[in-house]
């Protein structure tokens, strides 16, 4: 009679003993980290029983929202600055800020026969639209700037310019053919070493200035011990793997 009872005792206690060690941790994700994120989500709530719940957007609204209170543990952002800005502030947890990808940026059409791997099209100029993110809240949108002014371009292309707040629609823009071809994150149109669809040119990493994207634990989550765990789990090789086959470099 004991033994039964016994074995149900010990699951229940197992069970209590889950949740309470399982935490929930709230990342914010710069854009064009979305597709890399959602695919390595399930990986690490499974690896580690912790909930994730993500907020996906451009890193200068982030840095904002952080600025005003927003209760995000962990910050996944676009470039370098912005959590070596926020550690500046004491915003961050104590030695928690490191680069977990550095990013390529891509000149991508939804028309597979739109571009031939080089910049013929863009120095052509036959094109009405040319979609770019917020150079002020959002990194690629600030790289895309930079390639236009070392290649001459800025003025020839400034009215036909669109502007999406962040590098996710800048990259919509171009996927509804409301723009020819636009600037984005590879990672958005790239996966396991190959173009998902349309065409594209690699812009050479000579005309922008590296996206080194770094993560931070921010004050929120500087006792979480969800926020510690998924930046170990960022930086391990199971997380690299995934990270890479976006297109990053690590």
């Amino acid at each position: 009679m004991l033994k039964p009872l016994m074995r149900s005792l010990l699951a229940l206690g197992l069970l209590f003993t889950s949740d309470v060690m399982a935490d929930e941790v709230k990342v914010a994700v710069a854009a064009n980290f979305t597709a890399p994120f959602q695919a390595l989500a399930p990986a690490f709530e499974k690896a580690t029983g912790h909930k994730l719940v993500a907020s996906f957007g451009a890193t200068g609204q982030f840095y904002a929202q952080i600025n005003n209170g927003a209760p995000f543990d962990v910050l996944l952002s676009a470039d370098d600055t912005t959590p070596a800005r926020l550690e500046s502030e004491n915003a961050t947890a104590s030695g928690s800020r490191f680069t977990y990808a550095i990013g390529s940026l891509v000149l991508w059409s939804a028309d597979a026969s739109y571009l031939d791997g080089t910049d013929a099209a863009l120095k052509a100029g036959q094109f009405r639209h040319l979609a770019v993110a917020n150079p002020k809240a959002a990194p690629y949108g600030l790289a895309a700037a930079q390639v236009l002014d070392r290649l001459g371009l800025s003025e020839a292309v400034k009215a036909k310019l669109v502007e999406g707040q962040n590098i996710t629609q800048a990259h919509q823009f171009v996927s509804t053919a409301n723009a020819e071809l636009g600037f984005v994150a590879l990672s958005q149109v790239y996966r396991d070493g190959k173009l998902g669809s349309g065409s594209a040119w690699i812009v050479p990493q000579a005309l922008y200035d590296p996206i080194r994207q770094d993560a931070v634990i921010l004050r929120q989550g500087a006792n979480n011990p969800a926020a510690t765990a998924l930046v170990e789990y960022l930086k391990g090789a199971e997380a690299a793997r995934v990270i890479e086959s976006f297109g990053y470099k690590l």
